[in-house]
């Protein structure tokens, strides 16, 4: 049986995350982030620092294990106990966090 081949360069076996933003009358637009930026540290860091204009979903995904899920409520769980460690967090945060409660 022949496999297609896989769509991460170099064989990039980690799960990647993916942020779309709404950029209000602009519309919205899956965030464009280098390789380095799509794993989950990375990503709750730009979270907290006010990286995205707002935040509405996030995606995460991994070829090598084929899979992939929304983990906008799994983001924002994280980020309420990080808080602590960032003492003031950015607008766009709060937002997030007010939209995605549980």
């Amino acid at each position: 049986m022949r496999t297609s081949p896989s769509i991460a360069p170099n064989g990039l076996e980690r799960d990647v995350y993916l942020v779309l933003d709404d950029f209000g009358p602009l519309g919205r637009a899956w965030r464009e982030t280098d390789e380095a930026g799509t794993n989950r540290a990375t990503l709750v860091r730009n979270l907290l620092e006010g990286q995205y204009e707002n935040p509405v979903r996030i995606i995460a995904f991994n070829t090598a294990e084929g899979w992939s899920r929304d983990v906008t409520l799994d983001i924002a769980d994280e980020l309420r106990r990080r808080l602590v460690e960032y003492g003031e967090i950015s607008e766009s945060a709060k937002q997030f966090l007010e939209a995605n409660r549980r």
